[in-house]
């Protein structure tokens, strides 16, 4: 995934694969952006593969500065408000509604910073065992915060959901993000992508539930309305 060009490449084929296949489980358009999450994933991995190729030859440099700011524009500025924003368009009550709007906003707050820096520092991406590591001039005294911020946006909304099984997807976030900061800390944005590729499985699998449900429900519908009708 994260770890040379081959496997980059090969797990952006995997993940987009599943995510086409999550897309066909969709029965609400409330589920769009939670479905297109795999797809998400499979595009950071292409653009990851692309980076393994062109930083090596200085010939690609345009290709590799536009292939790193696609990447982290995805992972820094988008990611933060794509998993509120998708678990409070499949949330139905309201009270919950109301949290996930505050980590929706909290998480919009956070995007504009992350896109202000990359606006104003310099990023250069750098191989370095067998992982990309991203430098960034990003101010470290607000590092902490905002990673731990992050981590809230991304991970909190999923144990605040009542969709069930998206308590299941937060401890395999929680647990992989942890993983990655405790063993790969310094390349946590690439490494991280890896680890979340497996979480796109875990997608397709609630989403098929949901839509299998949703079948069933229907047809229990039209079953009580035969049955009203011949009585």
């Amino acid at each position: 995934m994260c770890f040379s060009a081959e496997a980059s490449f090969a797990g952006g084929v995997i993940i987009t694969a599943i995510g086409v296949a999550t897309v066909t489980k969709v029965h609400k358009s409330s589920q769009l952006i939670f479905a297109s999450i795999p797809l998400f994933f499979g595009l950071q991995q292409f653009t990851e593969g692309v980076l393994w190729v062109t930083l090596p030859n200085p010939d690609y440099v345009s290709i590799q500065k536009f292939s790193t700011y696609l990447f982290l524009i995805m992972a820094e500025v988008l990611w933060p408000i794509m998993i509120p924003l998708s678990v409070l368009f499949m949330e139905k009550n309201q009270k919950k509604k109301k949290i996930l709007w505050l980590f929706l906003v909290l998480g919009i707050c956070l995007s504009a910073y992350y896109a202000t820096c990359l606006m104003l520092f310099n990023v250069n991406p750098e191989i370095m065992e067998y992982h990309i590591q991203y430098h960034t001039g990003f101010p470290k005294s607000l590092a902490l915060a905002t990673f731990a911020i992050y981590l809230a946006v991304t991970i909190t909304p999923l144990f605040v959901s009542s969709i069930q099984k998206t308590h299941m997807l937060g401890v395999l976030m929680f647990l992989s993000c942890a993983v990655t900061a405790i063993f790969f800390t310094q390349y946590l944005t690439s490494v991280w992508c890896f680890f979340a590729a497996i979480i796109s499985v875990v997608i397709f699998w609630i989403l098929r539930d949901s839509k299998r449900k949703f079948n069933f429900d229907k047809l229990v519908e039209l079953k009580n309305k035969l049955i009203r009708s011949d009585s």
